[in-house]
């Protein structure tokens, strides 16, 4: 059967706009192959087929015979290539290897007849799979080569021709129109194109060759000791009937290997038929690795994992599996700093009934006014953390420098410390001798009842909601007399809990934190994770301006390093010296949960005194316990009579499974005047 028309779908050492070049023998596995022949590449609807294109594999690029099939759009283009109209086509690859510019092996899937080819000088242009959302990803193994070639016609008839005699056929012959920037064969690259393969080999130095050489070596031990190489740049032409010569060495060596080397004796290494080969499956099923062992397993290769490099770190140092820390920089630098590591606070109580104004009848006596001055001191205690590590460690350890993150693991715990006593306290028991002293650091969350207020509320009731958090902070927002607006130090759970608060048609009541901030009347809520372990307290209330941290000269924080030379150890220290406390009162409130069972509301009763005798009483109330202003029990009843200028403090605590509603008043302060 007689072919409809011929011409190249492509040319051997033509190159692109785009700096590829089309080598000699890239397809030659298709020679004698039919493909389909289609109108400009259309592969949407099946009529856009025009009939089949047998390849030819030529020396100097692929020849193709296009057939027309008998559909109307096959014989219309028949009519167009006979009368001349279009005569170029192009065709579609996919499967491409390439290296360094170099188009080295692919498969055509199809011939197209096209309207008009590429430039003179051709050119190659990526698919690309467009998504309905705008995105495009480019498959860089597929392309739609355009050759700029014109067709020759076999067997076309021109009918209308009056200037020949009937049945006189006519064969129109053109000229390809294709600009081969060199010969098909020829390796050199252009500067424009970077390092070959071969530049890059001979970069590297003598000792970095003979581990490549004899990491393939190894893994080609069991195999064949000869492989046929791909003449994939027709390099030995002058020997065409040796097309598949054999490669016991090094593409790029170009001596024998030295007496000694790691190579000596290994006489194995890939071909570049066998690499264009693996590159090729591996862009086709998206890895290298499954790609060298399917060539393995073909080719007999046993352990062949051992080719692979070692697995690769993600980041420069081990990550740390902490507790999330950003609410420790808030702490620490929103207090106030002293020069002095033993702060003394000095507190006047001006809430009593003889400090206030009083008025004046002509003749009378003018009574003084009178108030408590009381005082307290905190000093300071040292917070610190101490590690070692063995200098052998420290040298084998060469990814990173461990000393340096070391340093900052012990900072970080340092700070977060520091600053967890500062608010809630360290959390350990009173026994431990690792415990920071709350005389010392005086935590916000647990402060004498001067410096904080604390709210009680009640969520472990069936009709109870974090809703009653919020309004108790409303509610109790009088007792805060800090400076400026506070912050709220809350859990991630609480805020989750307020965020998913809804009205009485199901729709939220806050769309942001912001909201729920401006509502308490605080700059802002931090979460703080460690008090996720805190079991009864729910939020603390404070602006850490009132809160102030004490350090003497060369109390802040430091580190020491030493060198232990009898056990080859490093050892490092970091330690801070410093004291802590709330400056200003009723600076502070703390919400606080009932305790498990604590479901009783109790409102206890106030102490009464009686100025002639200068006895205080304390009024039993059911649920509640009276203590003295040093923590000991009161009896109800009549008290000790108090000397002149003498002043007793009497608060009340709730009795176990009671609480007090977030406003009772649980304080009163007495004084003899004489």
């Amino acid at each position: 059967m007689e072919a409809d028309f011929s011409g190249y779908a492509t040319k051997s050492g033509l190159k692109c706009t785009d700096g590829r070049t089309i080598m000699s023998g890239a397809f030659r596995h298709q020679d004698q192959t039919k493909v389909p022949l289609v109108w400009q590449h259309g592969h949407n609807d099946p009529e856009n087929v025009l009939g089949h294109a047998v390849l030819e594999n030529r020396d100097d690029g692929v020849y193709a015979y296009g057939f027309f099939n008998k559909s109307d759009k096959a014989s219309h283009a028949h009519g167009l290539l006979e009368h001349g109209d279009i005569n170029q086509m192009s065709i579609w690859a996919n499967q491409l290897v390439e290296r360094a510019g170099k188009v080295l092996h692919g498969a055509i899937r199809e011939v197209s007849l096209v309207l008009a080819g590429a430039n003179p000088g051709a050119l190659i242009e990526n698919v690309t799979i467009r998504h309905s959302d705008g995105g495009e990803d480019v498959i860089d193994d597929e392309a739609i080569i355009y050759t700029g070639l014109e067709l020759e016609h076999e067997d076309l008839k021109h009918a209308d021709d009056e200037k020949k005699d009937e049945g006189e056929k006519s064969e129109v012959k053109t000229e390809a129109k294709t600009e081969v920037t060199h010969a098909a064969g020829d390796e050199k690259e252009d500067d424009e194109n970077g390092k070959t393969v071969a530049d890059v080999y001979e970069s590297m130095s003598d000792e970095q060759k003979q581990v490549v050489h004899y990491m393939l070596g190894v893994a080609l031990e069991s195999a064949k000791s000869e492989f046929q190489q791909d003449n994939l740049g027709d390099a030995d032409k002058e020997d065409k009937e040796d097309k598949e010569t054999t490669m016991t060495h090094n593409v790029f060596e170009k001596k024998d290997e030295k007496p000694g080397s790691l190579l000596e004796g290994k006489g194995v290494v890939l071909s570049h038929a066998d690499v264009a080969g693996i590159v090729a499956d591996a862009t086709k099923n998206g890895s290298l690795k499954e790609a060298v062992e399917n060539y393995a397993i073909s080719h007999g290769i046993d352990d062949i994992d051992i080719l692979f490099p070692e697995a690769r770190a993600l980041a420069d140092t081990p990550e740390w599996d902490k507790r999330r820390t950003e609410w420790v920089s808030t702490v620490l630098s929103g207090t106030r700093k002293s020069p002095f590591s033993r702060v003394k606070t000095l507190a006047a109580n001006l809430t009593m009934e003889e400090a206030r104004a009083k008025g004046y009848v002509t003749g009378d006596l003018k009574k003084e006014e009178f108030f408590s001055v009381s005082k307290r001191v905190t000093t300071p205690q040292t917070i610190y953390k101490k590690q070692k590590l063995d200098r052998d460690d420290m040298l084998d350890i060469t990814d990173f420098d461990v000393v340096a993150w070391l340093k900052a693991e012990m900072r970080l715990m340092l700070e977060e410390e520091l600053a967890r006593a500062i608010l809630i306290g360290d959390g350990r028991d009173i026994s431990s001798e690792d415990k920071i002293q709350e005389g010392n650091i005086r935590p916000i969350a647990s402060d004498h009842s001067l410096y904080t207020t604390t709210v009680t509320v009640n969520l472990d009731d069936a009709s109870s909601t974090v809703r009653e958090i919020i309004d108790a902070l409303i509610l109790n927002r009088s007792s805060f007399k800090g400076s400026g607006l506070p912050t709220l130090f809350t859990t991630e759970t609480y805020i989750a809990q307020f965020m998913l608060l809804t009205d009485g048609m199901n729709r939220r009541l806050y769309r942001s934190l912001d909201e729920i901030a401006a509502e308490l009347r605080v700059a802002s809520i931090v979460p703080v994770e460690v008090m996720e372990e805190e079991t009864d307290i729910v939020a603390v209330l404070v602006n850490l301006n009132d809160y102030v941290v004490g350090a003497d000269k060369g109390g802040n924080v430091s580190m020491f390093d030493d060198f232990d030379i009898d056990y080859n150890q490093y050892k490092y220290l970091i330690e801070t010296r410093v004291s802590g406390a709330l400056a200003k009162l009723k600076s502070a409130i703390v919400v606080k949960r009932a305790a498990s069972g604590s479901d009783t509301v109790v409102v206890p009763n106030a102490p009464t005194y009686n100025e002639d005798t200068g006895v205080p009483t304390v009024v039993a109330t059911t649920g509640v316990v009276y203590k003295d202003g040093d923590g000991n029990t009161l009896t109800a009843g009549a008290q000790t009579a108090l000397d002149v200028d003498e002043t007793i403090t009497i608060v009340a605590t709730p009795a176990s499974g009671k609480y007090f509603a977030s406003n009772a008043n649980t304080t009163w302060t007495f004084r003899n005047r004489g």
